[in-house]
C-alpha cells in the first residue's frame, strides 16, 4: 500500500468519524432502556447507577426508576401513584430527591389541551420529596402553594437547587437536603428552571425565557394564570450558586434547555432546536460560560437531550428517539466521552 493510499484511507476515517450522529466526542453507544419514553438520567455520586423517569406500563405517566449504570435491574422506586419529574441522587449514594403529584391525587393529573400548542403543565400539586433508594420517602421537603419541582444537587456543597411558585412567580430556591434552609436564587418575572451546579458548586446554569422578548413574557404570564407554560421559548442563563452576576448565555429565540457543566467547568452542554425554532430536532450543542464558542456536538436527526457527565467525567448520558421503534418512543443512551 503506497504513502497515498495510506494518507487517503486515514482521510477517509477521520471525516467518516466526524460524521458519526453522535459527533466526535461519543464513541461505544449503548441503548440502556428499550421502549417507552425515558428522560432525565442522573448518575448516582458513585457513578454505578442512574436514576431516571420513564413512562411504560403499567402506568400512564412518569415514575421514576433506578437501573445500574449498564442498564440492569430497572426498579420502580417511586409510589407508582400520581406524576413524577425529576430525581436526583443525593452525596450519600442512598437517598435521592424527586417530585410527585401522588399526594394530591393517584391519578395522573390531566395533560395540557395541546390545541394552544405545545405546552408543559405546571401542575400545583407538585412537591419535592426525599425518599431512600428503595423508594420509601423519609420526608416532604417542600409544602407550599403551587408548583416546587425541579431538583438537582451538587455532591459536594449537599446544596439542593429547584424551582419553586412559592414567590408567585417561578423562581430558583436553593435548600438543604432535609428541606431547611431554603433561600430564593432569582428574583425576576419569568420562568427559572431546569438548573445546574457546576462540579465545584460555585456556579449554577438553568433556562429560563428571556426578559427582553416582550411577546414572550406575555404569553408567559397568561399561560401561567392556567397553570401551563411554553418551552419552546427558552434561553440559558448563567449565574454564581447563590444567584449573582446574572448572564444570558444564547439569545437563539428558540428552545435551550437541559445544560450540564463538564467537568471542568469550561463548556456547558445543553439541547436546544436553533437551526429551526418551530421544529422538533433537537441536537447538542456546547458553548463557553461567557457565550462563546458555540459548537454543535451531535446530528442524531430526532430528539436529543438530558446531558450529564458521570462523575469522573469518563461517561456521557443522554435521552434520545435514536433508533427508536415508533413514535414518541425515547430512550436512555451512553457512550464514553473524548476531549
Amino acid at each position: 500500500m503506497n504513502r497515498l493510499t495510506c494518507t487517503l484511507l486515514l482521510a477517509a476515517a477521520i471525516l467518516s468519524a466526524q460524521d458519526q450522529p453522535q459527533g466526535k466526542h461519543l464513541t461505544n453507544l449503548k441503548r440502556l432502556t428499550d421502549g417507552g419514553q425515558n428522560a432525565e438520567a442522573y448518575w448516582a455520586p458513585d457513578g454505578k447507577r442512574l436514576i431516571f423517569q420513564s413512562t411504560r406500563p403499567p402506568h400512564e405517566c412518569d415514575q421514576i426508576y433506578i437501573m445500574n449504570a449498564d442498564g440492569s435491574d430497572q426498579r420502580l422506586v417511586s409510589t407508582g401513584k400520581g406524576r413524577t419529574t425529576c430525581s436526583y441522587f443525593l452525596k450519600d449514594n442512598k437517598h435521592f430527591v424527586y417530585a410527585s403529584t401522588h399526594e394530591d391525587n393517584a391519578a395522573c393529573p390531566a395533560p395540557p389541551d395541546r390545541s394552544k400548542g405545545y405546552l408543559w403543565g405546571v401542575f400545583p400539586t407538585y412537591d419535592i420529596y426525599l425518599a431512600t433508594d428503595d423508594g420509601k420517602i423519609v420526608k416532604k421537603l417542600t409544602d407550599e402553594t403551587g408548583y416546587d419541582a425541579e431538583a438537582t444537587i451538587n455532591f459536594k456543597t449537599n446544596r439542593v437547587v429547584y424551582t419553586s411558585q412559592k414567590s408567585g412567580d417561578l423562581e430558583l430556591w436553593s435548600m438543604k437536603p432535609d428541606g431547611s434552609s431554603k433561600k430564593q436564587i432569582t428574583n425576576r418575572e419569568g420562568y427559572d428552571g431546569g438548573a445546574v451546579y457546576s462540579h465545584d458548586g460555585k456556579k449554577i446554569v438553568w433556562r429560563a425565557t428571556d426578559p427582553d422578548n416582550k411577546p414572550v413574557m406575555i404569553r408567559y404570564k397568561e399561560l401561567l394564570k392556567e397553570g401551563l407554560t411554553e418551552p419552546m421559548k427558552m434561553e440559558l442563563f448563567i449565574a454564581d450558586a447563590d444567584g449573582k452576576h446574572v448572564q444570558q448565555l444564547t439569545k437563539f429565540g428558540c428552545a435551550s434547555f437541559a445544560p450540564t457543566f463538564t467537568p471542568d467547568g469550561k463548556k456547558i452542554i445543553f439541547s436546544s432546536n436553533k437551526h429551526n425554532c418551530d421544529g422538533r430536532r433537537f441536537e447538542l450543542f456546547s458553548i463557553n460560560p461567557d457565550g462563546t464558542g458555540l459548537e454543535q456536538m451531535t446530528s442524531f436527526g430526532g430528539f436529543t437531550s438530558f446531558p450529564e457527565f458521570s462523575p469522573d467525567g469518563n461517561k456521557f448520558v443522554f435521552a434520545s428517539d435514536y433508533q427508536a421503534k415508533q413514535r414518541y418512543e425515547f430512550n436512555i443512551w451512553v457512550g464514553d466521552w473524548k476531549e
